[in-house]
């Protein structure tokens, strides 16, 4: 049997081209850990010790008597970014018939422009499922900072539950920084929006049913942000039948975030050092089909991290 090309030439099919994909307002991670620019494969950032900030000596001086000095320390730590992408071989033959069809106004299709855009959405959805990961597991945070919920203390319990003192423990309970921004994924926000306890709250005592929105709830927390993540990923096993999951899980995050910190300076939960921008390029190859081809490659150069523990807060088992 011939091998089927990866696009379809039929000019008499619909001109739209319907395809499932992540779009990039499902996406959260740019958000949830900033990027920022390093400049090297390796980089270094500096943790300052507690108590320096906060110990404050008598800086009283006398007429001839000299100004007490302090002395500031840091650790420095050194890691690397980490290279991430795909890349897909495109026959020359799939390359001029694309060519042959535009240029007969049949079609607009472009394989090599197409193929860019489809590894980009997988790199972008691989870092979100990346980020999920990190800022989602348990052991990213200070044993005190984190709470389980259990029986009737899940929001999905409406009758019982207590959402907001919940979730402004959680605010309030970060180290000196109060939380600015909270994460969650669909299914838990979908639950919480419609919460009796916030409904009225937000609302008034007018209603207890309805649905909010996420900056109202942001306002009544006084917070910047709710931050959502509706990606999907698929879970099956290579050639079987996908089942699509949820990348953001069944918890709450409470983070105080600060996009404009770098790696040298500045407080936040976590960022991501970036090396260069997201790079896209096509590379000749004689092995592809019988006429040879090109491989289309796209990635990134990134590293996820998580730098300050203590201004996070997360609550598991929401529903």
């Amino acid at each position: 049997m011939a091998n089927k090309r990866p696009f379809i030439v039929d000019p008499a099919l619909t001109a739209i081209s319907i395809g499932y994909r992540n779009t990039a307002n499902m996406l959260i991670a740019d958000k949830v850990l900033p990027r920022m620019p390093v400049g090297g494969e390796k980089f270094k950032y500096a943790e300052y010790p507690l108590g320096e900030a906060f110990s404050i000596p008598d800086n009283e001086v006398g007429r001839r008597g000299r100004v007490p000095q302090i002395e500031f320390s840091a650790n420095e730590k050194t890691d690397s970014v980490n290279d991430y992408g795909y890349e897909t071989p495109i026959p020359y033959s799939d390359i001029e018939e694309a060519k042959r069809m535009r240029d007969a106004n049949l079609g607009t299709y472009d394989p090599e422009a197409h193929t860019t855009m489809m590894l980009t959405n997988l790199n972008m959805l691989r870092r979100e499922k990346r980020v999920a990961d990190l800022v989602q597991a348990s052991g990213n945070y200070d044993a005190s900072r984190k709470v389980a919920l259990t029986g009737t203390d899940k929001f999905s319990d409406y009758a019982n539950s207590d959402p907001i003192d919940v979730l402004k423990a959680a605010i309030n309970g970060t180290l000196i920084f109060r939380a600015n921004i909270l994460t969650m994924g669909q299914a838990v926000w979908q639950v919480m929006s419609s919460h009796p306890d916030i409904v009225n709250a937000i609302r008034g005592s007018f209603t207890n049913k309805g649905i909010v929105r996420r900056e109202e709830l942001a306002a009544l927390l006084e917070i910047r942000e709710i931050l959502v993540g509706e990606a999907y990923l698929n879970t099956a096993a290579k050639g079987q039948a996908p089942t699509l999951a949820r990348v953001w899980g069944n918890s709450i995050q409470a983070l105080y975030i600060d996009a404009s910190a770098r790696p040298e300076d500045g407080m936040t939960f976590g960022f991501t050092a970036e090396y260069g921008s997201r790079i896209a390029g096509r590379i000749e190859d004689e092995n592809v089909g019988l006429q040879g081809g090109t491989i289309v490659r796209q990635g990134e150069r990134v590293k996820e991290l998580i730098c300050a523990p203590s201004v996070g807060y997360q609550i598991s088992g929401v529903i």
